[in-house]
């Protein structure tokens, strides 16, 4: 390739709305441009990185016995509904009507597709198998932002395993995980594999491969012996607080403008955060819910929602609250409340001396008792962990620092097979469902967390398994017919040996055409210009270091090949 004849459209300056490092160097480098908020355009630089974090995918999954499929991205609404998850997607989910009126979906995922076609297998000798896809997905995303890191149409591997039992699924769930820490090396950046929520998805367990990131929407609970969880599913302990004993009776108090847990710290009267119940009520699979937790505590949302078992989860609206228990929120409590299901995070558990809201506009509740005064369904654990909280495993400090999901691995058992009538005859002849897996790697997704964690200020530095080119020979004076010979020569050599070559052989400054290569991030760049040749010399620079030095011409193609061969 001829950089004279390539489309690559480097720019000098970042794009005005980019915040995150890839965005900006992804489009300044000609890999990427927005189409829309969400959708991008891959441009050739970047379809040569994308083939090649598929192809590093395509070994690893077919080194575990994965086989290639290609489904529909479009999908009838009547098998998304045979799962639940037409509703349960929300507006997420593209949505769309056919010219005969039928509900189309434009597809989140595949479990409910990949289950569908599975259910041609009828024994249990056809099992255990391993499906994958590397194909489009859409997701509607209320806020796309980051360049590739959120978007709304975007390339996923999508793998699903079928097993005859959970002993089966956990070899293929082990299978996977130690693919995708193969994968992740390859794509030569770091991951700390973290418990976490299985969300719309369901099923018994997961593990998200999280690539640490100051950008990261993700926050991941870290301890020193190796416990991470994302903060929707970590646990910590807390430090015991100590109530004396009160047996003083509950008595109501005004509280006019207190609206806040802040607003009863401050009042005469009042009490500490940590000595305040705060009344939450949320709506569950359409069951009105309180949910109860310290003052000085916050709630994860998601911990609630896997906890209830709820596949819908949403705060109620201010006159489903006022219906419910007859107040406003800030005055909200659970004592007395006994037709509505209450539950209480274990903080609150053996706590006495509590005040918390009257169902009394403006009034609120001292000396409760939790356990004597309210009427607890279920304790449960949904606060939100915070930095320096006690790891349940090792007692040490909790660390929360930020990261990008960059795949996601879900013991989903028989929820889909079941939904889809995928059942196979045992060795009994009986009739079970398949025992399902799935597992996840964004691919665009990838290729913006390596230019996160690999780049400096002049430009990307890919590694040597992705880089869109292995080399770049820059070409100091094109018109000059003994520099050009060489450098098609060395061009034709390398090329020859199996290498990705580029030649800038552009009518630009030296200048230029550096600050190119460095900003593309090629790992190699031999410089080939009339004093170097006349010497018999090139200049050789490796790009992750800077390293410079001269190479006989002779020796270019053995050198920098070697270079190259060991880098991947």
């Amino acid at each position: 390739m001829k950089w004279s004849q390539a489309f690559i459209p480097t720019l000098r300056d970042d794009p005005a709305d980019a915040e995150a490092t890839s965005h900006k160097l992804l489009v300044r480098a000609g890999f990427i441009r927005q189409l829309m908020a969400g959708a991008y355009s891959l441009l050739p630089a970047g379809m040569r990185v994308r083939h090649k974090v598929i192809a590093i995918i395509r070994e690893e999954m077919d080194a575990i016995g994965g086989q290639e499929f290609l489904l529909p991205a479009i999908h009838p609404a009547e098998i998304w509904k045979r799962s639940g998850r037409w509703d349960d997607m929300g507006d997420e989910m593209f949505r769309l009507k056919d010219r005969k009126g039928a509900d189309i979906a434009l597809g989140m995922t595949h479990e409910e597709i990949f289950a569908y076609t599975v259910a041609e297998l009828s024994s249990y000798k056809q099992l255990p198998q391993i499906w994958y896809q590397i194909q489009t997905k859409f997701r509607d995303e209320p806020r796309p932002k980051a360049g590739l890191l959120r978007v709304r149409e975007f390339t996923m591997k999508d793998a699903y395993s079928f097993d005859v039992d959970q002993a089966g699924l956990d070899a293929a769930f082990e299978a996977h995980r130690e693919a995708y820490v193969r994968i992740f090396n390859r794509f030569g950046f770091e991951v700390l594999q973290v418990e976490a929520s299985s969300g719309s998805m369901g099923g018994s367990g997961s593990v998200e491969f999280m690539a640490p990131s100051p950008i990261g929407e993700d926050i991941v609970v870290t301890s020193e012996c190796g416990y991470a969880a994302n903060i929707e599913k970590a646990a910590s302990t807390l430090a015991p607080i100590y109530d004396p004993e009160n047996d003083a009776e509950v008595e109501e108090f005004a509280t006019p403008g207190v609206r806040t847990i802040a607003d009863l710290v401050t009042f005469d009267g009042g009490a500490a955060a940590a000595s305040q119940i705060k009344t939450l009520v949320f709506i569950a699979d359409e069951e009105p819910v309180l949910a109860l937790l310290r003052g000085d505590h916050d709630l994860q949302e998601q911990k609630l929602a896997d906890q209830l078992g709820a596949s819908n989860l949403r705060p109620a609206e201010e006159d489903e609250i006022g219906e419910l228990l007859g107040a406003h929120p800030g005055s909200l409590g659970a004592v007395g409340v006994s037709d509505v299901r209450i539950v209480a995070d274990v903080g609150l558990r053996g706590r006495s001396s509590m005040t918390t809201g009257a169902n009394n506009d403006d009034h609120h509740l001292r000396n409760v008792s939790v356990e004597r005064d309210i009427s607890v369904e279920e304790w449960l654990d949904f606060r939100a962990v915070v930095d320096g909280d006690t790891c349940t495993v090792c007692g040490e400090a909790l660390s929360l620092i930020r990261a990008i999901e960059v795949g996601h691995i879900f013991k989903l058992g028989t929820k889909y097979s079941e939904a889809m009538d995928a059942t196979i005859l045992d060795q009994n002849g009986k009739a079970k469902p398949v025992v399902m897996g799935s597992y996840g790697i964004g691919v665009e997704r990838s290729m913006a967390v390596v230019v996160e964690s690999s780049s400096d200020d002049n430009g990307i530095i890919w590694p040597a398994a992705l880089a869109p080119w292995d080399v770049v020979i820059s070409v100091i004076r094109p018109d000059d017919a003994p520099t050009m010979a060489v450098a098609t020569d060395l061009y034709r050599q390398l090329m020859s040996n199996g290498f990705d070559v580029i030649l800038d052989d552009r009518k630009e400054r030296p200048g230029v055409k550096f600050k190119d290569a460095e900003l593309v991030g090629i790992p190699q760049r031999i410089t080939v210009g009339p004093r170097g040749v006349e010497a018999g010399n090139v200049e050789w620079v490796v790009r992750s270091t800077g390293n410079k030095q001269d190479l006989a011409i002779a020796d270019v193609a053995t050198t920098v090949g070697g270079a190259i061969s060991a880098a991947k």
